[in-house]
């Protein structure tokens, strides 16, 4: 690894072609090995230890690297890092693997370019604040219409849950900060050393000890906390329970037509029957688990249509989930008229109607509530430029994408007096989402998913491990239901219990502890929804602004004595 040719050369305009490429190599590298510690290609488990140690050399290549080349840089580990990370995408759709990558790299683009600025800010003593901007980059990445959860650090450390717990104070905000701080200080010793600016470790360490000092109270104060807090929420006492009955049916619901339709429709009655013995309060298939849409074809005659056999499907699922006796919960496409001055069907039998990923309580023959998905998976379920960029809209649509239309609401069901809500698909890796579900009045997270897709095991366990985190920022219990995996339960220490089997067809029922908001105060993050993500972005904004005038006034210095030197 050269890193040094240019810690000597910090005024050369030009930079060799070796130290580049270098670089390039030592991302590409540190790209690679932050995937490997998430659940992947090479293991199913992930190999956790290393996104200790993934970040330096990235750190060691800021400092660096120049102005004209720190973005390309943020480009090309955000976009071989996400390559790797979302490998399974491939199976979605060929364009999908190219799409996160891209989009992720551009963001990378932006986060390198304000860690550049960090540096040049504080040459000294700027890994104190490039936790805060890792920090805000992933609250706005997460955020925004491309707002994409996937890939955080933070997910990583799922198998040391003593170190997350104090995501109900600081959601995963804070747990960033910590995790980026000692990486950040690592990367600015090894560079001085290489670039033999302060080649003593003892003097070194000597003037960075304070703010070593505050992080490792921090850290000791959290693991602490995280002590308590997992044998508080291992011994407490849930205020009641309530027991769901999960059915796994193992496939892309969306795969086929009718034939298709009514052999998954088989199948979840099946394994919903056999569960009945279990006594359950509740059943849940999984996301779009029935495909056609109840309310629409239980409103609208389609005989003599096309559509005529899967209206026939649709009566058989209401009288099938009403002599169950038992409240169904199920994810079911909404089809609602899209122009009330036509009728439901045309001449070639095409449907006037506009589509919601819904997921339906159904109970005594009829829909009882209902709640439309709020953050759509960008570019495969909604694309709002369709004006702004019309050549990507046509081409997605081309390659047989279809558009949903979001909700606006956290919807809140209430049965037998226990009050939940329903995330669907990637939705529970979205903090923000699950604190309004929870601080709207749910006391239990039902998660229903669709990644059958996928085909790889260590897909599945990347959705489940980000999900684990809701139930710590919240101290809800969390039940998953889906249609491949990870179908479990999860306790408000993040623990998941009892998983299915990855791409098995069965059943699993079980006892979910509720933890009732009249027993149970909200937690500190619920109650104050990403503070501790703004305050990184106060700190992120201050630093830029700090940077800013900084470099106005070497600007200023530079012309004046330029000036003075020419008169």
């Amino acid at each position: 690894m050269i890193l040094g040719d240019d810690c000597l050369n910090n005024f050369k305009s030009r930079r060799s072609l070796r130290t580049l490429c270098s670089e390039v190599l030592v991302l590409l590298a540190s790209a690679f090995v932050l995937a490997m510690a998430f659940p992947g290609f090479m293991t199913d488990d992930g190999i956790a230890p290393l996104v200790f140690i993934a970040l330096i050399p990235v750190f060691m290549v800021i400092k660096n690297t120049t102005w004209k080349c720190v973005w390309f840089h943020g480009f090309i580990f955000g976009l071989v890092y996400y390559f790797f990370f979302n490998y399974w995408l491939k199976g979605f759709h060929s364009l999908a693997i190219v799409i996160a990558p891209v989009i992720k790299g551009g963001e990378m683009c932006l986060l390198f370019l304000a860690l550049k600025a960090v540096d040049e800010a504080f040459p000294k003593k700027g890994y104190i604040f490039k936790g805060a901007v890792w920090a805000a980059y992933a609250f706005l990445a997460e955020n925004w219409f491309a707002g994409y959860p996937y890939g955080n650090i933070v997910y990583a450390l799922y198998p040391y849950r003593v170190l997350y717990q104090i995501a109900d104070i600081t959601g995963i905000w804070g747990i960033i900060y910590l995790l980026v701080f000692p990486e950040a200080l690592v990367a600015d010793y090894l560079y001085s050393w290489i670039c033999k600016e302060n080649p003593k470790f003892k003097e070194w360490f000597k003037s960075n000890l304070i703010p070593f000092i505050v992080w490792a109270i921090l850290v000791v104060a959290s693991v602490i906390y995280g002590i308590f807090a997992l044998a508080y929420w291992t011994d407490r006492e849930p205020s009641s329970t309530m027991k769901i009955a999960a059915v796994q049916h193992n496939h892309d619901s969306w795969k086929g037509g009718y034939k298709t339709y009514r052999s998954n429709f088989n199948n979840l009655k099946r394994y919903t029957t056999e569960s009945l013995s279990t006594d359950p309060d509740l059943i849940i298939w999984s996301e779009t688990a029935f495909v056609p849409s109840v309310a629409w074809h239980t409103t609208y005659d389609a005989e003599g249509t096309v559509w005529e056999d899967i209206h026939d499907l649709t009566i058989d699922f209401v009288d099938y989930a009403e002599s169950i006796g038992v409240p169904l919960l199920t994810g079911n496409p909404k089809s609602v008229i899209a122009d009330p001055s036509l009728p439901p069907y045309d001449e070639e039998g095409n449907k006037n109607s506009k589509e919601y990923n819904t997921v339906i309580l159904f109970q005594d023959g009829e829909i009882k509530g209902e709640y439309i998905k709020q953050h759509l998976v960008p570019f495969t379920e909604h694309f709002p430029y369709e004006k702004q960029l019309p050549w990507l809209y046509n081409l997605l649509k081309a390659m047989d994408y279809n558009w949903w239309i979001p909700g606006t609401e956290p919807t809140v069901f209430e049965l037998n007096g226990v009050h939940f809500s329903t995330p669907i698909c990637y939705e529970d890796s979205f903090s923000v989402l699950n604190a309004e579900y929870v601080a709207s009045g749910a006391e239990v997270i039902i998660n229903m998913t669709n990644d059958n897709w996928s085909k790889k095991a260590s897909a599945e366990w990347q959705h489940a491990e980000i999900a684990a985190f809701r139930s710590v920022e919240t101290r809800k219990s969390m039940i998953r239901g889906t249609n491949s995996g990870i179908t479990c339960l999860v306790v408000p220490t993040g623990e998941i219990q009892d998983p299915m089997e990855p791409f098995t067809m069965g059943t699993h029922t079980y006892t979910v502890p509720v933890y009732s908001q009249e027993d149970y105060d909200n937690t500190f993050y619920v109650n104050h929804i990403d503070l501790f993500a703004r305050i990184a972005i106060y700190v992120s904004e201050a630093v830029l602004v700090f940077w800013f005038i900084k470099k106005l006034f070497f600007l200023y210095k530079s012309f004046k004595d330029r000036k003075e030197l020419l008169s």
